[in-house]
This record gives structure tokens, sequence and C-alpha cells, in this order.
């Protein structure tokens, strides 16, 4: 089953998060996709959280804790 999720590229928004550039949000997207693609159901925690990896906000290692715990629920 394909879903879709809210992007608003003129805002700068997916599911209401907020991103400082075009860019960002392209790559983040993708990101998603992909991820979906696998399964993935995103809510907005979960896409600040692959927001900030692509971002170099956290790290890789932090990207795999915060899925091991499911923070992104």
């Amino acid at each position: 089953m394909f879903n879709t999720i809210e992007i608003d590229r003129n805002n700068l928004t997916i599911m209401g998060v907020k991103f400082s550039d075009l860019k960002t949000l392209e790559s983040t997207a993708n990101a998603l996709g992909s991820n979906m693609f696998e399964g993935f159901k995103p809510t907005p925690k979960g896409i600040e959280i692959i927001r900030d990896y692509v971002m170099g906000k956290i790290s890789l290692s932090e990207l795999v804790k915060f899925g091991k715990e499911k923070a992104y629920v």
C-alpha cells in the first residue's frame, strides 16, 4: 500500500516540520521515501530526527540509538 505525506516546498515543511532550506527538505524527503518503501510510517517526531541527521545535528550512532528506542513514535 502506498502512503503519502504532506510536503510543502513553498513553506519548507514536511508534515508540519519546518526546514531551513529546500535542499535539506528534499534530502529528508528522499530519505523518508526510501524508508517508507521499506515500511516506515513517518511521524513528525521521526521527520525531526531524520532532518537533524541530514543537517549534521545528530550523529549516525545517535540516529541508530533513536531507532532502537523507537523515539520516532
